[in-house]
């Protein structure tokens, strides 16, 4: 065989394996970006379902759709060069926004803690009588696209951190595929979810037996699921935010709470035995959770009263 051909194929061998390597690296950054955001995912597919309340089944899907789109924008074409400018240009401002996403988080978290224990609902009012049902409907859509944005910044800059020493290509390329596997699966989930009453009711209608009764089974639970949804999406509000706060701090220089939150999980880990894994990390989970509630419950209070004083 000629040398030059043998020359060529070794050069094609190595681009091989170094887009082998490549890609694998791209996926392992994607999983681990992925598992970091997983708290701020569950939390936006809590939210969601509440936006396509007040309207006709056949406008269900439409409206996820519409929200689907505006979410891949919002993640795609704006946050996604802006993630990616930050990391290059100005990397230190990473840590500081992600700290103010995981404060936004724990108020948003304490809020709906505080009101569930009967707590006054701020923010809310009653809905006036819809007049313009399209109009309507565009407002919803507007309002869950702004909601989005604001959890799929924090889900960018979750996943931004996490891969922060990849060079730029994987770092654009693992930004999209995080950007755009959570929203088919955050959206495809909610579709499912609003949906379940109506194919529960077309169970119901069917003439065998096991059909109905599990027809009427997802008709029943679909409000349950519905508070379990918003029970774990509070949850992960505060655990997720209280979570960036004390990776924030440690980073800042104020290690003093990670290092014990550390040594809380270390310390079950070794000494529960064969169920130290799951209680070091359930441990620190708990710990995570609890600065997170407390910070959203200060913020919480301080927004209260500034909103009292402008009311006044």
């Amino acid at each position: 065989m000629p040398t030059g051909l043998v020359a060529l194929l070794d050069d094609i061998s190595v681009i091989a394996r170094m887009a082998a390597t490549s890609i694998d690296d791209i996926g392992a950054g994607v999983a681990k970006a992925g598992g970091k955001a997983a708290g701020v995912v569950i939390d936006d597919a809590a939210v969601t379902p509440s936006y396509v309340t007040d309207f006709t089944p056949e406008r269900e899907l439409p409206i996820i759709w519409q929200i689907t789109k505006g979410s891949l924008r919002n993640k795609l074409l704006i946050l996604l060069p802006v993630a990616l400018a930050l990391s290059e240009l100005l990397p230190a401002a990473i840590i500081p926004l992600l700290m103010l996403g995981g404060l936004y988080l724990s108020y948003e978290g304490a809020e709906k803690v505080i009101e569930n224990l009967g707590g006054a609902k701020h923010g809310k009012t009653l809905e006036d009588p819809i007049e313009d049902i399209a109009a309507f409907e565009k407002q919803r859509i507007s309002s869950a696209i702004r909601t989005d944005f604001i959890l799929s910044a924090e889900i960018m800059a979750i996943a931004l951190s996490e891969v922060a020493d990849a060079d730029l290509l994987s770092r654009a390329l693992i930004l999209a595929v995080v950007g755009i596997f959570i929203t088919v699966v955050v959206y495809g989930a909610v579709a499912l979810i609003v949906k379940m009453d109506d194919i529960g009711l077309h169970l119901a209608k069917s003439d065998k037996a096991a059909s109905v009764r599990f027809g009427t089974l997802l008709v029943r639970a679909m409000p349950k699921l519905l508070m379990v949804l918003s029970a774990v999406g509070t949850i992960a509000m505060v655990w997720v935010g209280g979570g960036i706060l004390l990776h924030g701090l440690e980073e800042l220089g104020f290690a003093a709470p990670a290092h014990f939150a550390h040594d809380v999980r270390h310390g079950m880990e070794h000494g529960a035995g064969v169920l130290g894994g799951v209680l070091g990390w359930l441990s620190y989970a708990v710990l995570t959770g609890l600065l997170g509630l407390l910070v959203g419950a200060i913020l919480a209070f301080v927004m209260h009263k500034i909103q009292g004083l402008r009311t006044a």
